[in-house]
């Protein structure tokens, strides 16, 4: 190899490699109450190591109300927790030792109170790791439904507003919202915004 394309390679790794790389992400945000009181966040994050001798794994949020309640994550165990601007970081300790090529498959939720009392709402999702597929679920009560959903991507500035029939009611009587990407952007901010 050359020294160019060596170094270039180098350079690329440092960037953008990271500790690892997500195979397949979906969150689900599910409203519980036509007040916005209360509401459940659920993830499932799957994930390929690209660095020996990993430890621990770092999830994070942020939002208006009260983040966090009653976290669970799994694999891993919570054992720090700190905030940094306007994130809060979640230390998880994977209790064993991970190699590159091992993968997890991360499934974390926790509940959120009073945050969406607003007649407005929005879901962000940052990718900060390369990724190969996003999904996001938006479930809303029976009795209050979102209409005006759009999806605003913050690095380019552009928004995709979406039709009435994006918006899908389920057995349960529940209205659900999806967006789906094979290859969002790294470092994008994936905004899911709607009025209700």
């Amino acid at each position: 190899m050359g020294t160019w394309k060596f170094a270039s390679k180098i350079l690329r790794g440092m960037t953008t490699e990271g500790m690892y790389e997500v195979l397949e992400y979906e969150a689900t945000l599910e409203l519980q109450d036509i007040k916005g009181e209360r509401a459940i966040f659920r993830k499932r994050k799957k994930v390929r190591y690209l660095q020996n001798n990993i430890i621990a794994y770092q999830d994070y949020g942020w939002g208006d109300g009260e983040q966090f309640q009653g976290y669970r994550a799994r694999p891993g165990i919570p054992v720090d927790r700190y905030k940094i601007g306007y994130k809060t970081y979640i230390l998880l300790s994977l209790r064993e030792v991970k190699n590159r090529g091992d993968i997890d498959e991360f499934h974390i939720q926790w509940k959120i109170n009073n945050g969406f009392l607003k007649p407005d709402g929005f879901w962000e999702t940052d990718i900060g790791s390369q990724t190969k597929s996003v999904k996001i679920n938006l479930i809303f009560p029976k009795r209050r439904p979102p209409y005006n959903i759009r999806l605003v991507e913050t690095n380019i500035q552009r928004t995709t507003v979406f039709g009435q029939d994006s918006i899908r009611q389920l057995p349960s009587g529940k209205w659900q919202v999806t967006w789906e990407t094979d290859r969002p952007r790294l470092y994008e901010h994936y905004v899911l915004r709607w009025d209700w």
